[in-house]
């Protein structure tokens, strides 16, 4: 009897692909660009009605430039690529609003240097994703786009303030974007959607032209990053780009060059709880599965907390507000606001003695201390506050030489993913994140697995953020959950290393959280 033919394995979409093998495979012409992006601009067809994960989709222009890239000599290695980017990256020609209604008609007269450096490596910008309304609070809604959702459950938010990106990747629409992190803003989205993210250290990519939500606040900066579906494409992504090219068109960017290194057996930091808000059993569960991956590849894993860490959130929270709201009142008047942005600008223009009287009747300690956190401070008292956040971070460092580790392994947030409008006087839970902020440290996320059912519940809430957690815990059955990896300043090579090891170990679970997600 003759053997009969082998039958021929379907050909995978160019969605289900990662950004690392996509560029693989066109660079052998076993892929060209104009299929890859069609691809992508139908998988949008498809999914974003639902996801509203896009801003603008630039349809014509990308399947034009596709089509040059394939005839054309590669321009890089990202040549021929869609990449997606959040809405306040600057695209020449068109309105970069931050979901503000009034900036709607103001057109940027040139690219950001992030998307020129992405243009440059051979990139296709393919469109523009949502995010919150001025980039301040953890979800993607906003009065001029609306609100996105994640694939997993469209009842949840994929996160904020770059978690259009977040949908757009976890949902196959989009295999490379870039979003921006000034309190989780990257990393939120990541852990949300079951991706990856990482918001390096201040000043390793150039943010010209990238919008931020209160204009001059220096004392603690936002910092652009890539997300992608894997911790691979993200390393890829850095090996991509020029950085005597970033450092010609923001001269803050140094001019060195991303060399990709093995992970060795560093000592490393076990983050379970940063004494802000306890995080939830799943979140929990999978900085330990994070720090058993790394064990498991002879890295030596220790407790350890970071100095102060209460105090550094309040002094971030303290700082940002330092205008008591003028500059986003100015902005804002008369035009709609989010509901989560409006709550926050309400606090934040109390009279001092009016938010100190009601913190000093208030049993619960943390809504007290963020009362008297906000509000309008003196030139002197802003000064004080950014001495203090810099000190914090020589404090950070000085306790990581103590305990000799060269990486942290944390939560990236106390929840899984938010019901929409959960982020409403929730923003303490985005502790774990703002922390590196703070202080100016590389800080990566990388999917690990699902919530279980029996993991769907907070035991004994404590106070107003313990009964808000609870909430968000009840509806989080099957939800994905990441874990947060930090290095030293300039580490990311490190970073990434040990978020590719985390990421192999943790794809042998079976409650992985895989993407392209369907919906």
């Amino acid at each position: 009897m003759a053997e009969s033919a082998a039958i021929p394995e379907p050909r995978r979409s160019p969605c289900d692909l990662s950004a690392a093998e996509l560029c693989r495979l066109m660079a052998r012409k076993e892929l060209s660009s104009r299929e890859v992006v069609a691809a992508h601009l139908e998988r949008i067809e498809q999914h974003d009605r639902a996801l509203n994960a896009f801003t603008r989709v630039f349809r014509e222009r990308a399947l034009a430039e596709a089509e040059r890239a394939d005839k054309e000599p590669r321009r890089g290695p990202l040549h021929g690529l869609p990449v997606s980017v959040k809405e306040n990256l600057d695209i020449a020609g068109e309105a970069t609003t931050f979901g503000v209604v009034g900036r709607a008609a103001v057109r940027a007269t040139r690219d950001a240097a992030m998307v020129t450096v992405l243009r440059e490596a051979g990139a296709i910008i393919i469109g523009r994703t949502n995010l919150s309304q001025l980039g301040l609070f953890a979800e993607s809604r906003n009065p001029v786009f609306g609100q996105s959702a994640k694939p997993w459950s469209t009842k949840h938010t994929p996160g904020g303030s770059s978690g259009g990106e977040g949908a757009a990747i976890a949902s196959g629409m989009s295999p490379l974007g870039i979003g921006t992190d000034i309190g989780g803003s990257i990393r939120v989205p990541a852990h949300f959607c079951g991706i990856a993210g990482i918001k390096p250290t201040l000043d390793r990519l150039p943010m010209r032209g990238i919008a931020t939500g209160i204009a001059g606040q220096e004392a603690v900066r936002a910092m652009c990053g890539p997300l992608a579906r894997t911790a691979g494409d993200l390393q890829f992504f850095f090996g991509a780009l020029d950085p005597k090219r970033m450092s010609q068109l923001d001269g803050r960017v140094p001019p060195f060059e991303f060399a990709a290194v093995e992970l060795g057996r560093p000592r490393i930091g076990l983050l379970i709880d940063d004494g802000v808000l306890t995080p939830s059993l799943a979140v929990q569960r999978a900085v330990r599965r994070a720090g058993d991956a790394l064990l498991k590849r002879g890295c030596e894993i220790v407790p350890w907390n970071p100095p102060r860490a209460r105090e550094a959130i309040f002094l971030q929270l303290a700082a940002m507000s330092a205008d008591g709201g003028a500059r986003l009142r100015r902005e804002l008047r008369g035009q709609p606001i989010d509901p989560v942005l409006g709550s926050l600008m309400r606090i934040a223009r109390l009279p001092s003695l009016l938010r100190q009287a009601i913190a000093s009747v208030l049993a619960d300690e943390l809504p007290a201390r963020t009362l008297r956190a906000l509000g309008r401070k003196p030139v002197e008292e802003y000064w004080r506050l950014t001495g203090e956040i810099r000190a914090w971070r020589f404090e950070v460092l000085a306790a990581m030489d103590a305990a000799a580790i060269d990486l942290i392994v944390s939560p990236p947030f106390a929840t899984p993913a938010l019901p929409h409008g959960g982020a409403k006087n929730f923003v303490l839970a985005a502790s774990a994140s703002m922390l590196w902020n703070i202080a100016q440290l590389p800080a990566g996320v990388v999917p690990i697995a699902r919530v279980r059912e029996d993991e769907a519940r907070r035991d004994d809430p404590r106070g107003m953020l313990g009964r808000l957690a609870a909430n968000v815990d009840a509806q989080s059955a099957g939800l994905p959950v990441g874990a947060q990896i930090i290095g030293r300043p300039w580490a990311e090579p490190l970073v990434l290393a040990a978020m590719v090891v985390v990421e192999e170990e943790a794809r042998r679970d079976a409650d992985f959280p895989h993407t392209p997600r369907r919906l």
